[in-house]
């Protein structure tokens, strides 16, 4: 028997019904899904312990968006279990694989076709006088944002020490490889392959001219520094959990050394396919013509 995770958007109809399936299909696969609580109760399963869960599973399908990966990616973050996401959302840069496809996926992932990609987590600690109060880690960003008030922050960038800027913006993107295709890239960042060490800081609305996306490298410690005494500032993480940042605070961030989310990727579906896909590139002009 093979025991594999199954964690999903309980609101998206798409997920629930390729999870139905899912769980249809399992006892000719000798196959039993294992849900945290909330989607068990949802899928009428039977509910197992988290330990349990963690224990057991060989990996997890997620079924859902991006979102859905990324809350299941701090779900297993300790304990280095695999995740493949099957994509119920939109443009599905985590959650990648074909809901049409799922069953033939796993099958594949059980004969060990599928690789494992390491990705790397951005961490960010808050530190309050000379006292660490909030350790985080994202798979795609950390973002000092403002409140709801249309008001500019002031932040104090640093890196290893060394004054980079002081900035007037609505915000400041820390994003890993992985984030480079999300909120860093509409704020005009590059795209960075996930396999390397590298670490993206996209201003937001920066009201400066001069103001640029920068790369610094793994072993570089990033410290923003709010100034002023603004108390709407927040350290928001992979846009789902927020954290305030109170006046006299800073952040410092960087490329965990240790944490990583393994990421499940079947050969016909690499990285650079999905760029392909996803963004559309590589299209003949008589592919994308009308005529």
């Amino acid at each position: 028997m093979h025991y594999i995770g199954l964690v999903l958007n309980t609101q998206k109809p798409m997920a629930l019904e390729v999870a139905r399936r899912l769980l249809s299909w399992a006892p000719k696969a000798d196959v039993a899904f294992l849900a945290p609580s909330h989607e068990s109760s949802v899928l009428g399963i039977s509910e197992v312990s988290e330990d349990e869960w963690r224990n057991l599973v060989k990996f997890a399908v997620v079924i859902g968006g991006d979102g859905t990966f990324l809350r299941a990616a701090r779900y297993v973050l300790e304990w280095g279990i695999p995740l493949y996401g099957i994509n119920a959302g939109r443009l599905g840069f985590l959650a990648s694989g074909d809901p049409d496809e799922a069953e033939r996926d796993i099958v594949s992932i059980l004969q060990e076709k599928a690789s494992v990609e390491e990705r790397h987590t951005v961490r960010g600690t808050i530190i309050r006088g000379d006292r660490v109060v909030h350790e985080l880690y994202a798979l795609n960003d950390l973002v000092v944002t403002k409140g709801a008030f249309a008001r500019l922050i002031f932040l104090e960038i640093e890196v290893n020490g060394h004054l980079l800027s002081f900035m007037p913006a609505d915000g400041l993107i820390l994003s890993s490889p992985t984030g480079s295709t999300a909120y860093a890239l509409s704020a005009g960042g590059p795209i960075v392959p996930p396999h390397l060490s590298t670490m993206v800081l996209a201003p937001i609305c920066a009201h400066t001219l001069y103001a640029r996306p920068v790369v610094v490298g793994e072993h570089d410690v990033v410290t923003i520094t709010p100034k002023g005494d603004h108390r709407e500032i927040f350290l928001t993480q992979d846009g789902q959990l927020g954290y305030e940042l109170l006046p006299g605070d800073r952040v410092e961030v960087s490329i965990s050394p240790d944490k990583y989310v393994r990421i499940l990727t079947l050969p016909e579906r690499d990285y650079y396919y999905l760029l392909r896909h996803k963004f559309q590139w590589g299209q003949s002009y008589s592919e994308g013509s009308e005529e």
